[in-house]
């Protein structure tokens, strides 16, 4: 599927098998239409101000919010982090959207009853698509949403052939095909809507077993040669899937830059209440899971990125029991 929108001027960019949204184009200033799109879809409407030791609540369907988690950590190391996961419910994909935007918003007024967050991260691309309007009209607390990064990988493409690799529920959405509208520009955009892929690194996280062809028959749809030109560029609208970057690469019929939203995201965060502000050593976070599930063991490495004290494996406490 293609769609039109206005680009950038062309620029240089690093050849990397993997490469972060922010890092690829300087941000230009935003056309009005451009700002709309922006605050309707990311902003909430909050007075920027620095936080000193905010605590920061990241929630996800599942494990695909660690991905997102790590990046702010680590431009946050002095906050306090609660990690929530609704994995009773997992994939979001698969949910009624009417009850989706019912359970979100039953966990969440009750997230923030008792952890008093200063922001909260909706760190799965499912979730910004379908609830977060929800959330923004209905709660004070400002929230920031993941968006599939499609204009900083439609300014850098070089072939003007980019892939959006998502769950089914994220390309589907109107808001998706509204970006593409607004900035594929030239470039020739396909919508690849993946059944499992997010499933698989849940799995491949949790140290089962998941084989190459299965990874490889859900990315296959991203890459696109016509003859001409061929796919060079393809956006992970999904934080499930940076979880198999390493596998992404190596699977990929030929080398693609495949865009990881998450270093925008926690660039975000601290536009809104500012960089660390002291050298206060970091809190373990808190962890909990809907399912009262033990979590995986790979679990901790992540929350342990940016040198932040790892829970014990004892540490995840149940969400609250799914509905």
């Amino acid at each position: 599927m293609a769609q039109r929108a206005a680009l950038g001027p062309e620029r240089e960019y690093a050849r990397l098998p993997f490469v972060a949204a922010p890092k690829l184009v300087p941000e230009p200033a935003r056309t009005p239409s451009e700002q709309r799109i922006h605050e309707s879809l990311v902003s909430p409407p909050m007075t920027k101000r620095a936080l000193a030791n905010p605590t920061i609540l990241v929630f996800d369907s599942g494990l695909g919010g660690l991905t997102v988690y790590r990046e702010i950590a680590r431009v946050r190391p002095d906050a306090r982090y609660v990690y929530a996961a609704d994995d009773a419910f997992f994939p979001y994909n698969a949910m009624d959207e009417r009850r989706l935007i019912a359970r979100a918003l039953d966990l969440m007024e009750r997230l923030i009853t008792e952890h008093r967050p200063d922001l909260v991260v909706i760190a799965c691309n499912t979730a910004s698509t379908i609830v977060l309007p929800s959330l923004r009209a209905q709660l004070s607390v400002p929230f920031v949403g993941t968006v599939p990064a499609i204009k900083p990988a439609c300014a850098a493409s070089r072939s003007k052939r980019v892939s959006v690799l998502g769950t089914e529920a994220t390309v589907k959405r109107e808001y998706t095909k509204a970006l593409i509208r607004e900035f594929a520009g030239d470039c020739q955009v396909t919508l690849v809507g993946s059944a499992r892929l997010a499933a698989l690194a849940e799995a491949a996280l949790a140290g089962n077993e998941v084989e190459d062809a299965e990874i490889s028959s859900e990315i296959a749809p991203c890459f696109i040669d016509d003859g001409g030109a061929r796919t060079d560029t393809i956006v992970l609208a999904c934080t499930h899937y940076p979880l198999l970057a390493d596998r992404l690469t190596r699977l990929a019929p030929w080398q693609v830059n495949f865009i990881d939203p998450a270093p925008a995201i926690a660039r975000r965060v601290v536009d809104l209440i500012g960089p660390a502000v002291n050298g206060q050593a970091p809190a373990t976070p808190e962890v909990m899971f809907s399912s009262g599930r033990t979590p995986p063991s790979a679990l901790w490495t992540w929350l342990n990125g940016s040198a932040r004290p790892a829970p014990s494996p004892r540490g995840a406490a149940r969400l609250h029991p799914p509905r």
